[in-house]
């Protein structure tokens, strides 16, 4: 099993706006790709940011190329995160998950 883990930031005022996509939009799309197991999507406040980090598990790379594109490595975007994020990380962090 890969761990797939992506970080982005908001502004503190869309911490709920920006949850509230997050549950309709991206988690269900990352729920209908085959070979996708579960997720854990975390959120934090520091200062005036909100902290985001999803991560999402899968059964191998492959099955990441199958939602990513070849070039798993790039952080996957919507359209409608440019209202939120203040940056776009350019990569995601991928590892092999050994235990549970």
């Amino acid at each position: 099993m890969i761990a797939r883990i992506w970080h982005g930031t908001t502004k503190v005022e869309h911490y709920d706006e920006y949850t509230n996509f997050m549950k309709s939009i991206a988690i269900p799309d990352y729920k209908k790709t085959e070979g996708f197991i579960k997720l854990s999507f975390l959120r934090r406040i520091e200062d005036d940011v909100a902290h985001f980090n999803l991560i999402t598990y899968w059964e191998n790379l492959a099955v990441i190329k199958n939602f990513a594109g070849d070039d798993y490595e790039k952080a996957k975007y919507y359209p409608q995160d440019k209202d939120y994020l203040l940056e776009f990380e350019e990569k995601v962090m991928h590892y092999e998950v050994f235990a549970e």
